[in-house]
């Protein structure tokens, strides 16, 4: 084999067989080759199996200067960069997505932002994989938004993110901001910058549209199907990922979209709290002791006592069907309430809501003090839970809590839908 092949280079790998071109990677295993198709696909080979591997051409990263050109004709908005597949791009020698250097190579993929607004700001918050997010980085983000939010020169706000945990930082931006004056607007891609299918161009175009709309909300825009057709604006507190890989991936859990944007309209779809002047109150305090848990058929209630050891404040509850545990779990929970754990219900159904009053069973459950959460999703539930304990102005008595979680702060109750 050629010494002077390297990995990241365009090469042509022969085998008794047949022959596959595409681009060398790096292998964690000296004996084996990987190499990128064209088609996107890694496939590996072993060394022993492998006739011939010849060079066809060195693959360079595009280091294309893009300057950032303003019009003073269009409104001004303010990018937050935070990581995610939206901001990466193709790392030839690992085949893997790696983050871009700057705002400009964000924008040199997709100069269309430009159509319809300014970019007068950029911020790189950091770029961090969406798994790796923390109630930190949500402090962060609010006190970031804040600035822009006051900032008369700025219509609108686009926060880039991954889409693993978006919804949790929607969810945390609604709470934290409270009423706000112009939009604050979350988008993201399934897929990155520099592949044909990503959905970053659309997403970006109808999240700029929507920055310098009347909705002023935090709200999550995205695909709204698998085709480059339009996106929906979802409420920050009522989406939610829903799909692993999907470029539709996000839907509103228990309320419609508020809109759907097209490249160059928005068609309203259900209420919305409009621009107004506001004095921006954030309120970013979180209380991190607060815990999901996941009900399963014949779980031991005992998992209680590890939040309880470690001194933790609240607990969100993912129960069955309208709110169902078994009844082997009350005694326990009567416990840990009267040692200060707050625990609220909510449902594993993902759509519907919790109601105590159907069985025996719920009836049973709502008596120990838990709080049914309506139709809350466990995620929004999570971050309200810790937003709502971490507010130490509040008399915290029992009564307040539950006042404080069953209050609609952010959107995140909705009526009935039938």
């Amino acid at each position: 084999m050629v010494k002077e092949i390297q990995a990241g280079d365009y090469v042509e790998i022969f085998t008794p067989k047949t022959s596959y071109e595409g681009i060398l990677l790096e292998s964690p295993e000296n004996e084996i080759l990987l190499l990128k198709l064209k088609q996107g696909y890694n496939i590996g080979f072993n060394k022993k199996d492998i006739l011939k591997v010849k060079f066809l051409k060195r693959i360079k990263q595009e280091k294309n200067s893009f300057e950032i050109k303003n019009n003073s004709e269009k409104p001004n908005i303010a990018v937050l960069i935070c990581g995610g597949t939206i901001t990466s791009r193709l790392d030839p020698k690992t085949g893997g997505v790696a983050p871009l250097t700057s705002p400009e190579e964000l924008f040199r993929f997709y100069p269309e932002i430009f159509d319809k607004v300014n970019v007068l700001k950029t911020e790189v918050l950091f770029t961090k994989d969406s798994s790796e997010i923390e109630p930190k980085d949500w402090q962060k983000f609010a006190k970031s938004c804040k600035k822009y939010l006051e900032d008369d020169n700025i219509k609108g706000i686009i926060i880039t993110h991954g889409t693993d945990t978006l919804h949790y930082t929607s969810s945390a931006l609604s709470f934290f901001l409270g009423k706000i004056s112009k939009p604050v607007v979350l988008t993201y891609s399934q897929r990155s910058t520099d592949r044909a299918s990503s959905d970053a161009n659309l997403n970006l175009k109808c999240a700029s549209l929507v920055a310098i709309s009347d909705i002023a909300e935090v709200v999550v825009v995205g695909h709204a199907s698998s085709s480059d057709d339009f996106c929906y604006a979802i409420r920050g507190t009522k989406v939610r990922k829903m799909h692993s890989s999907k470029r539709d991936a996000f839907k509103p859990i228990n309320s419609e979209p508020i809109a759907k944007i097209y490249e160059d309209k928005i068609e309203i779809l259900s209420d919305y709290n409009s621009r107004k002047k506001e004095k921006i109150k954030l309120d970013n305090c979180f209380e991190k002791k607060v815990a999901l848990i996941k009900y399963y058929p014949g779980q031991d209630s005992e998992i209680l006592d590890y939040y309880l050891k470690n001194k933790y404040k609240g607990i969100i509850l993912e129960m069955l069907g309208l709110g169902q545990i078994s009844r082997k779990w009350i005694k326990k929970l009567k416990e840990i309430q009267k040692k200060g754990i707050v625990v609220c219900v909510t449902t594993q159904t993902i759509y519907g809501r919790v109601n105590s009053l159907v069985y025996y069973i719920g009836r049973e459950l709502i008596k120990t003090g838990i709080i049914y959460l309506e139709d809350i999703h466990s995620e929004t539930a999570f971050v309200k839970l810790g937003w709502v304990l971490g507010r130490k102005k509040w008399n915290f008595s029992k009564e307040k809590i539950k006042e404080k979680m069953l209050e609609n702060f952010a959107g995140e109750f909705s009526k009935r839908l039938g």
